[in-house]
């Protein structure tokens, strides 16, 4: 069994098929990519994977263990977590709040300890700060860690987005379009931050992007969607070769 499996899913909503009989296989430590023309049913997939939606068939398991009707707070706890195309983020906050708020679940200590912050209350803060300022440097979040996340750029807003997926420790990462509506150079700034977080942290990564500059060069395994059905699937090079992608994303002749 793959890290990730998505077996047979099928996403309804009254007569409308989002998603028709779905497989796909994440594999560990690989940056995975979902492309697809607009309606495709990429955004839909990722929310079926993290527990936005739940499939109206079929069965997705993540290291054996069925998450198919997980909450996303569920899934979160397991290990995977996402950053959103459209930007979740508390724009009347810092960026360092904004990823502090992101640790959360990981302040397991009592009331008491909270009232007197003392003890496993005070240990327990100090490791949420170091995990943050760790991730801070990581995105070269440093210049604007004080700053209102809503005061900064787009780009900036999009790298703080998923600096605040990386704070929750995640073993998969999710990226729905994390450099839609940038320029080319934060672009290539997403694109270097999206590979080290592979190869650094050694974090899976299925991305969803419309990119196909990127995606082609960045990809280890491409799945393509079409009217809510996998069409082709494969490395960049099989897939610039795939009859029914090209003819899904240029048309035929």
């Amino acid at each position: 069994m793959a890290y990730l499996n998505i077996n047979d899913v099928t996403l309804s909503f009254g007569g409308l098929k989002a998603l028709s009989d779905v497989n796909m296989k994440i594999e560990p430590g690989l940056i995975t990519s979902i492309i697809g023309p607009n309606g495709a049913g990429k955004t839909s997939m990722l929310n079926c994977i993290s527990g936005f939606y739940h499939p109206t068939q079929g069965d997705i398991f993540y290291k054996e263990k069925e998450l198919t009707h997980a909450s996303p707070h569920q899934v979160s706890n397991m290990g995977i977590a996402r950053a959103f195309q459209n930007l979740e983020l508390f724009s009347g906050l810092s960026v360092l709040d904004n990823l502090l708020l992101a640790r959360h679940q990981n302040l397991n200590y009592s009331f008491l300890h909270a009232i007197f912050f003392y003890g496993k209350a005070s240990r327990v803060e100090a490791e949420n700060r170091a995990y943050v300022e760790d991730i801070i440097d990581f995105m070269e979040l440093e210049p604007c860690r004080k700053s209102l996340v809503g005061n900064l750029s787009y780009g900036a807003q999009k790298k703080v987005e998923v600096a605040r997926a990386l704070t929750l420790a995640p073993d998969i990462l999710l990226l729905d379009e994390p450099m839609a509506g940038m320029n080319q150079g934060e672009k290539e700034d997403i694109v270097r931050f999206v590979m080290d977080i592979q190869k650094e942290r050694q974090i899976t990564v299925v991305l969803v992007e419309h990119d196909l500059g990127v995606v082609m060069d960045i990809s280890d395994r491409i799945y393509v969607l079409d009217f809510g059905e996998v069409i082709g699937s494969g490395t960049p090079e099989e897939i610039a070769h795939n009859p029914k992608v090209i003819e899904a994303y240029i048309g035929e002749d």
